[in-house]
């Protein structure tokens, strides 16, 4: 892990734009025309605020041996945006997914949150979730002091990932100015929802220094807590085909069933940072930096589903009948407005939690061995938990007998407006009970069900390096070094149906406490709070499948990594250059412990009916990483930048468990089976990155770059062949012949592909162009990136797809094209700032409601941020700002498709978000 007093100079910038490429490059030149005159007057100027953070970062990226792009914080203890994954969102050619309406995980040059790390000062960091892409909006954006952004990667870059490199700093106090800073925000949530909610924030900072700056602390403590807004949130299953009456030709409906659901979220986190640096003498310098984050989520969730256009017919029994359109308003042969009757629609009352902790723990310690040769040691420990838990209800008319219960008729348009002819109000027509048979009947009732996930994720690391400083040659500084970490990922699943009490039939039902109420989209139904309702209407029977034991698993990595990297200062065909070439020998150790499960086996839904076994596995590979950076000056303040490497990414741990299951397919007479693969290797690429940058001034910045990423290899789901002669048990039927080789679905190295972009950028104040423009500023981007990788849709869990009518996809993460804009104000303690960035549709993933990661499509999306903030300056060097923002103020929607965009089946809108509050710094 790459440590801040190794002597890294990082970079980087926030940046966006709405303008077309043609537009942006006409901005290019216009600077450059207009610019060039007003650099040597700004020189002296000194700058706080939104222009003194864009300055900082400018300069940053400036100095920087690599390509990077850096967020500085406006003022002690303050990131220009709400949360560190938003700003990461405004550089060029990185976006983000929102989730529950926050920015939370990012996409660097169009590949997905996996293809990117995470370091906190440095080292690298573990994650709350099944995957290794890091969750942003875990880390409070006022315990930190800058964000860097490493888009190519050098030899001393340890824990860096293909697509990038994300660098949180908290701030080192005796290369800081003392100071004091607190801030506290009043939050006014999803205000055009119709069911607002209410929250705040809360931060303070401190630095200081002793004996004679020997001694630096820093200490920041944030707290977020927020009751949000009732959002509603459609959910489709589809289109289909239905005939009128049950006769004649088949028309197209335009929903094969329906869910609107009503969720409310409260979110407590609260984060805490300590920094104790100590400096003796010029020969010793010892930091010890502390990190905590704790996120506590409980959402509830109301919602009314239906099968409208299918009878859902368990093997057990029927539960419904089979859905009959009636009254039908017909364009040619598209239904736009129906009625189906036979529904036996599912009143839902949910209630989910997750409590996420993220702790990390560094000493980093250098020492001055004589003048030109020093020595750091560097040790760290990174830990992350994630607890919760999920109980799901279902209530609905109740059956006296199997198939005997009260149905309904509900009309719809295709503008999704239903009308639902019953009372789902009425607490004697609508009780707790299993209304479709989603258990498999009345041998298994499922009036609900109840899920316990946990993961647990923890990295220890040591790192030793050594360096010299030369003179007189190519070469600056030689550097050294070897780092080890070892990393476990834990993942466990619990899982059960919820039971009536008492119910001995697999029909029972029990009363809805309370007399609760609400209305979603227009459906009145009746609501009650589930979370305490295990033990007093409910039994849980555990359940056990094999999909269930998939998501139970352990991998380990221990990652040994050799390097050398040499700085360069001095000429290269006629022209000043600096940068620097290295090498990195890594040696990776992996293995995994889970279940095998013989389905063959399995006569039930129990541990003692569906037996699993427990099984190890692992692997063992090298990498040679070579990279080189170099930036070229070509004089009046112009560089290019030419970045070459070979970059790697490691398998999500999910892929890597060693799960296992086998099943006879008696229709191709073959064995079948699916489950991960420990034996899995990275994801590596070639990389090439080139850069022009032109400054003006100490804040401005106009910059085209271009990269192309060559990957040698892509993970995907692939049909292998496999002995599962040692996952049979003797219960198993064999094929004709008896053979045990058969079919695998599972993670393999697939072949990979290519993929490239551009983007332009640019940040700089207006008065380099005109005087009276003072005050004014913007900063901008436009990227394109394309990919020529060509995924298969049967290689991927992709939401609802049919591979015969879709057979690729596109690269996971990919916007074609993403710009941002922020367009500011900041004069005479006044400041104001608008920002927007947009980007076009993409697969991202979610979490299904199995638990399981799941590819979907997403709409592209534009949203617009807004801050006012006035500096009341009092005595000596004390500041207090009024502050007001103004969050998604265009209340964009989040949208999921299945195939086409017309078909969604995800739709919520998330409101305006508005904060209030003061900040003083001293």
């Amino acid at each position: 892990m790459q440590s801040r007093s190794s002597g890294r100079r990082p970079s980087t910038r926030v940046s966006a734009f709405h303008l077309t490429p043609l537009a942006a490059a006409c901005l290019g030149l216009v600077l450059s025309s207009q610019l060039q005159a007003q650099q040597a007057s700004n020189a002296s100027v000194t700058v706080t605020g939104i222009r003194g953070a864009l300055e900082s970062a400018v300069n940053i990226k400036r100095e920087s041996d690599n390509i990077v792009e850096v967020i500085s914080a406006e003022d002690l203890g303050k990131l220009p945006d709400t949360s560190v994954a938003e700003g990461l969102s405004r550089l060029p050619g990185i976006t983000s997914q929102r989730t529950g309406g926050r920015a939370q995980q990012i996409s660097i040059r169009g590949l997905g949150p996996d293809f990117a790390t995470a370091l906190l000062n440095g080292r690298e960091q573990v994650t709350t979730g099944d995957s290794r892409g890091v969750e942003f909006d875990q880390y409070p954006s006022e315990l930190l002091h800058r964000v860097v952004v490493y888009k190519t990667p050098d030899g001393g870059l340890l824990g860096q990932g293909l697509s990038g490199t994300v660098d949180l700093q908290t701030v080192r106090p005796l290369e800081a100015n003392r100071g004091f800073a607190a801030g506290y925000r009043k939050a006014f949530l999803g205000q055009n929802t119709g069911n607002p909610g209410h929250g705040d924030r809360m931060s303070v900072s401190y630095v200081d220094s002793f004996a004679d700056r020997k001694i630096g602390i820093a200490l920041g403590f944030a707290r977020l807590d927020e009751t949000g807004p009732k959002t509603e949130r459609f959910d489709s299953w589809g289109g289909g085909s239905a005939k009128l009456n049950g006769a004649g030709s088949d028309l197209q409906v335009p929903y094969n069933g329906f869910g609107y659901f009503q969720d409310q979220t409260t979110q407590r986190r609260e984060g805490a940072m300590a920094v104790l640096q100590l400096r003796p003498s010029d020969r010793y310098e010892t930091t010890i930096d502390y990190f905590k984050s704790s996120f506590d989520k409980i959402s509830a969730t109301k919602g009314f589903q239906a099968p409208l256009n299918d009878s859902w017919n368990p093997a057990a029994g029927n539960y419904d009948s089979a859905g009959v359109l009636t009254a039908a308003t017909l364009s040619g042969s598209k239904v736009t407005a129906g009625t189906f009757n036979n529904v036996r629609a599912v009143i839902r009352n949910d209630a989910t939690s997750t409590f996420d902790d993220v702790k990390s723990l560094g000493w980093n310690n250098r020492f001055k061995l004589d003048k030109d040769l020093s020595l750091v040691a560097d040790f760290n420990k990174s830990s992350a938990e994630r607890t919760g838990g999920i109980i799901e209800t279902t209530a609905g008319t109740v059956q006296s007998q199997l198939g005997k219960a009260q149905l309904d008729s509900i009309k719809f348009t295709d503008a999704r407006q239903f009308t639902p002819g019953l009372d789902y109000t009425n607490r004697s027509i609508v009780r707790l009970t299993d209304v479709q048979g989603w258990g498999g009947g009345v041998g298994s009732p499922q009036a609900g069900y109840s899920k316990l996930p946990s993961v647990s994720d923890e990295l220890s690391a040591g790192r030793l390096s050594l360096k010299k400083e030369l003179s007189g040659g190519m070469f600056s500084a030689i550097e050294g070094g070897y780092n080890s970490t070892d990393r476990e990922k834990v993942r466990a699943f619990k899982e059960g149906r919820l039971v009536i009490l008492g119910d001995t039939t697999g029909l029972g039902s029990a009363a809805m406490p309370g007399s609760g109420t609400t209305t979603i989209a227009g459906i009145p139904i009746a609501t009650f709070d589930p979370s305490s309702s295990v033990g007093s209407i409910y039994q849980v029977a555990t359940k056990v499948h094999p999909d269930i034991y998939n998501k139970d698993w352990t991998v380990k990595e221990k990652v040994n990594t050799a390097y050398i990297k040499g700085d360069i200062d001095g000429k290269l065909m006629s022209r000043n250059v600096r940068g620097n070439v290295g090498l990195q020998f890594v040696k990776t150790e992996q293995s995994s412990a889970a279940f095998n499960v013989d389905r063959g086996n399995c006569t039930g839904d129990t541990p003692a009916t569906c037996p699993g076994s427990s099984v190890a596995q692992g692997a063992s590979y090298n990498d040679v990483l070579p990279s080189v950076n170099l930036a070229f000056d070509l004089g009046q303040s112009q560089l290019l930048r030419v970045g070459a490497a070979k970059v790697m990414a490691r398998p999500t741990m999910n892929d890597m468990r060693a799960s296992k299951s086998v099943s006879y397919d008696a229709a191709k007479n073959v064995l079948t089976g699916d489950g991960g693969n420990p034996q899995l290797e990275p994801f590596r690429a070639n990389a090439l990155d080139v850069s022009y940058e032109r400054y003006f001034g100490r804040g401005a910045i106009v910059s085209l770059a271009g990269f192309y990423k060559d990957l040698d290899t892509y993970v995907l789901r692939q049909n292998v062949s496999y002995d599962f002669r040692s996952l049979l048990s003797p219960s198993m039927k064999l094929p004709a012949g008896g053979s045990t080789i058969g079919l695998m679905n599972m993670p393999v190295n697939g072949s990979g592909g290519s993929i490239k972009g551009l983007e332009l950028s640019a940040v700089f104040p207006f008065e380099m162009i005109a005087k009276p423009l003072s005050g004014f500023g913007m900063q901008a981007s436009y990227s394109n990136t394309s990919s020529a990788i060509d995924l298969s849709t049967a290689g991927f869990n992709l939401d609802g797809v049919d591979a015969a009518k879709k057979s690729t996809i596109e690269l996971p993460g990919l916007s074609k094209r993403v710009s941002n804009l922020v367009v500011y104000y900041e004069k005479d303690g006044f400041g104001a700032r608008v920002a927007q960035r947009s980007r076009s549709d993409f697969v991202g993933e979610v979490t299904n409601f199995a638990g399981d990661r799941q590819l979907t499509y997403i709409k592209g999306e534009s949203i617009v941020d807004l801050q006012l903030s006035y500096n009341l300056k009092l005595a000596g060097k004390q500041n207090l700002s009024i502050l007001f923002q103004g969050i998604n103020m265009t209340n964009a929607k989040f949208e999921r498709y299945r195939e086409e965009p017309s078909n969604v089946i995800e739709s919520v809108k998330y409101g305006k978000t508005f904060l209030i509050g003061l900040s003083y710094k001293m």
